[in-house]
């Protein structure tokens, strides 16, 4: 791999996509939205009435991204990432933000109901940074607070020089 391949899971309404898009433009990564992903590619198994939103197809979303994951230098953002292979990343960065911050978020985007509590829930109880915990090397996955325009720029610049980093020991 000449750049390395990060993944950022984190509760919707964190910044994922922000950090990301932004990650991928200053460090010259690719930025892969698996929403996005698998709304192009019709990347479906079902419907779930409940939450009013389309099953992802995780053994489809896993085809369609092994090469472009093989060549490396990818940034991948997706609430959940314990579908991936495991040998995929080199380093897991959880977006986390405080209830307040989220709630507005989450209803900014109209979720609202079971749909905006179950998520809140979801940050309150870390889910998703125990899931990533548990998929993968612990001394790999980091919590990020992403609150604040300041803690998006903090946490750019920590990641460049992760990658800075990463790129002098692997090259």
């Amino acid at each position: 791999y000449p750049f390395p391949c990060i993944c950022s899971p984190g509760t919707p309404g964190v910044g994922k996509t922000t950090l990301g898009k932004e990650l991928a433009s200053r460090a010259g990564l690719s930025y892969i939205n698996v929403g996005d992903l698998a709304k192009e590619g019709e990347l479906y198994e079902g419907f779930d009435e409940e939450y009013d939103c389309p099953i992802l197809d995780e053994d489809r979303v896993i085809d369609e991204l092994e090469d472009k994951m093989s060549e490396g230098g990818v940034i991948v953002d997706y609430h959940g990432c314990d579908f991936f292979p495991e040998r995929w990343f080199h380093i897991v960065f959880v977006l986390r933000t405080e209830n307040s911050f989220l709630y507005d978020r989450l209803e900014s985007r109209g979720y609202t109901g079971k749909k905006l509590q179950d998520n809140i829930q979801c940050e309150i109880f870390q889910t998703l940074y125990e899931e990533a915990v548990l998929s993968y090397k612990k001394e790999i996955v980091h919590q990020l607070p992403s609150n604040t325009p300041e803690d998006l720029e903090r946490n750019l610049d920590q990641i460049m020089q992760w990658i800075e980093q990463w790129m002098k020991d692997n090259n």
